[in-house]
Parts: structure tokens; sequence; C-alpha cells
């Protein structure tokens, strides 16, 4: 009689709550977390007037990307899963005096009305789901959009040294939320447009300072020596790098920054 051995099979690596409850528990102060360079706020401003609109972040972390949209009269509502991510928030809006809703909730089953909001955004949560999680958490977006609202969604670029790094760290389980992806400008393109999306503006982002700046400094405050979160020369460097991107075509300036995001009209 053959005997057959079961073969365990790896269990497949995801980004869950836990991995999200320590890592803001890590970060509590906010201004050692380094900021997005207002790109949510620069690009939805290339493309609406933020007066009187309603907004929903989802995933908002530190709730940073959200905060300056209040200035240009936008209503803000935060919604996290993370305890920790929402403790933040709700101290950095108390110490900026800054009037925001904020929001424990599902992010795959959205605390709202159909058609709530005039625009939804997202930066750094779609990469953390495989296909058919992504999809159902932009279906629940456009769910919660008005006729004609916007939807910006801004991920990690995938042709760039960071998507190899990544992979490395998530092979050996050393990535700090477990399991991340990427995504061409065209494949979140074409994701939008396949779900009946019109896509309205694309960009892609640099990281200033750079990620080899920010890989030392990390290597550096394990042995107790704390660098600058902004060296004296990041404005100049940046400058440079800026005016650098801006002299290349579009098509090539969407494959070479660190993130991509798109814009889309429902």
């Amino acid at each position: 009689m053959k005997i057959e051995q079961a073969v365990a099979v790896p269990a497949q690596r995801e980004s869950t709550k836990s991995h999200w409850e320590d890592f803001w528990k890590n970060k509590k102060e906010v201004r050692e977390v380094y900021s997005n360079n207002d790109r949510v706020l620069r690009n939805l401003l290339k493309v609406t007037d933020l007066t009187d609109k309603k907004v929903l972040e989802v995933g908002a972390g530190t709730g940073r990307d959200s905060f300056k949209l209040t200035t240009y009269g936008a209503s803000i509502f935060m919604l996290d899963y993370a305890a920790a991510s929402l403790q933040i928030i709700k101290k950095v809006a108390a110490e900026e005096k800054v009037d925001v809703n904020m929001i424990g909730g599902d992010a795959f089953g959205l605390p709202f009305d159909d058609g709530t909001f005039d625009v939804v955004f997202h930066q750094g949560l779609l990469e953390h789901f495989r296909e058919k999680d992504a999809r159902r958490l932009l279906e629940e977006n456009i769910r919660v959009l008005k006729k004609g609202g916007l939807l910006l969604v801004d991920v990690p670029q995938r042709y760039h040294i960071y998507t190899a790094m990544k992979h490395i760290l998530i092979a050996i389980d050393k990535w700090f939320a477990g399991w991340e992806t990427e995504f061409s400008i065209g494949e979140l393109s074409n994701l939008l447009s396949s779900l009946q999306l019109q896509p309205v503006y694309r960009y892609g982002e640099w990281m200033y300072p750079s990620l080899f700046y920010r890989i030392l400094r990390e290597g550096f405050l394990k042995i107790g020596v704390k660098l600058p979160l902004y060296p004296k020369a990041s404005n100049f460097t940046a400058d440079l790098r800026a005016r650098l991107r801006g002299s290349f075509s579009t098509n090539l300036a969407l494959h070479t920054g660190i993130s991509v995001g798109v814009i889309a009209r429902k």
C-alpha cells in the first residue's frame, strides 16, 4: 500500500491589522514620520476646486494628507481600522486645531450611504491587497462617490529599486507591513477603467529626501545615532531633482518615480 505524505504549503503572506497597529504604535511622534510633500493636495488641485467638497480619506494613517485639504475649504472625513492610527490623527488635529471627522471602520464596508462624497482618496493602501480584494476595495470607494465625483489612488510604482528591496524583505519576513505589491501607471489606469471610471489625470512622484538617505538614517538610528529627518542640502537637491524630472517626457516621468497616482471620475 502506497502512503502519500502531505506536504506543508507555506502560508501566503499578507498585510494584517496587527502589522498596522504595531507600525503606528512605533510612529507616535508624527514629526518623525516622513510626509508625502502634500502630493495628494497638489494633484487634486490640478483637476478640481476643493471649496465645500466632502472628502473621504480611506486608510488615513497619520491623516496628514487630509489636514491641508481643509485650508482649501474641504470638509474632511478620515477612516482607519487601526486604533493607534486614530490616536495619532486625534493628537495632530488637536495640536493644529483642525476640525475633521475621524472614523474607525472597515474599508470594505464603509459606514456611509451611496453617493456621499465628492472626492475619495487613499495613499499607501491599495498595494496591501491582492487582486480580488483590491477590486472590492475600489468598488466600495466608488459606491460612496457621487456621480461625477473623483477617486484618487496613489500606489508604489513598479519599476523602481524600492520594489526589488521590498520583495527581498517580504521573502525573509522582514517587511513592516507583511506583504505589499506595486503597479505600473498603465496597470493602475487600466484597473480603474475596468471599474467604469474615467481616468482624468496621472502623476508620478520622486522621494524627497532620497530612498538611500532614508535607509542610511534608519541604519544610524539602530546604533543610536540620529541624523536629521531632512538633511540641510535637501531643499537644494529636491529642487534640482524636480527640475531634472520636469525636463523628462511625461511617460518617462511616470516610470521613474517611487509612486504613481491616478485621479479618475465616476
